[in-house]
């Protein structure tokens, strides 16, 4: 599937979109718990944003995994995508977002970067960022939502800023090719709140149920046992 979309002079011309999905963290602060795990409406975060990301027609999709891997690799595997290991997941995000990058198998257009523990986003969502990404201003290589002047995600960048990230030292990644570019980034505003909820720790899923209504459960597998 495609992403052609329609402006108002007619249609874009056809972008190749490769996305890569971050899920390779130990989520320490969630008690070592696999929080693309946790579950919206008993569907696990993760397949909440590969239904996304497959419904918004993006090309190739990688999933990089880490941490909890053999909990995540199952739930993933039904679906069209090149699942690939961070062996040090430790290193931290850029390092997984590195993996990511190398991976893909085909000729790309553009990168759209997603986290695994974003719960409200959807196609639509995903459509929005990519629609930014294609109307942004000239000479403009990144697009990142803006939320009342916070950053969200996820974040679209050209095949020329991950060629310079992959050509660059090992601890760069997008942020930090964009503090090193900020002239090519447009921080494209929004209203859409989605693009700036994630969830880190238990009280981050009480802040979403009360703000929201929506209550994200721990699958039973990763329920704790009640003393």
């Amino acid at each position: 599937m495609g992403c052609i979309l329609k402006g108002g002079g007619g249609l874009y011309s056809r972008l190749v979109m490769g996305s890569v999905l971050l899920a390779a963290g130990s989520a320490s602060r969630m008690g070592n718990r696999p929080k693309c795990l946790l579950e919206l409406g008993g569907v696990p975060l993760i397949r909440r944003q590969l239904i996304a990301l497959s419904g918004a027609g993006v090309d190739e999709l990688v999933v990089v995994l880490g941490h909890h891997a053999d909990l995540i690799e199952p739930v993933v595997r039904d679906f069209p995508v090149t699942v690939v290991h961070n062996p040090d997941p430790d290193a931290g995000q850029v390092s997984s977002l590195r993996v990511g990058l190398q991976a893909f198998t085909g000729k790309i257009d553009a990168v759209l970067v997603a986290l695994a523990d974003q719960p409200l986003i959807n196609a639509q969502d995903i459509n929005d960022v990519i629609g930014a990404y294609k109307k942004r201003p000239e000479g403009s290589e990144v697009v990142q939502p803006s939320v009342e002047g916070q950053r969200g995600n996820p974040v679209v960048f050209s095949q020329n800023v991950r060629e310079q990230i992959l050509a660059g030292d090992a601890d760069v990644g997008c942020r930090q090719w964009q503090k090193a570019h900020p002239e090519s980034v447009h921080q494209w505003e929004t209203a859409n709140t989605r693009y700036r909820i994630d969830v880190d720790t238990p009280e981050d899923i009480d802040a979403l149920a009360e703000r929201t209504g929506h209550r994200l459960t721990w699958p039973a597998a990763l329920t704790p046992a009640k003393a």
